[in-house]
């Protein structure tokens, strides 16, 4: 289950990104969960996914 606060869930995503996956795409298809939601949640607190940093910045 992902963090609520998008704080903490833009902390958790960046670390299961840096750590375990190569792009938000197979992040989320491993975890089962939307991409688009994790977009919209952390996009609310300006920050967007960068593929080529592979983070959300």
């Amino acid at each position: 289950m992902l963090p609520k606060d998008p704080f903490i869930l833009l902390s958790y995503v960046n670390t299961q990104l840096r750590d375990f996956y190569p792009s938000l795409e197979e992040m989320c298809n491993s975890m089962n969960i939307m991409q688009s939601d994790i977009i919209k949640q952390l996009k609310a607190i300006d920050y967007e996914y960068d593929k080529a940093l592979n983070k959300f910045v």
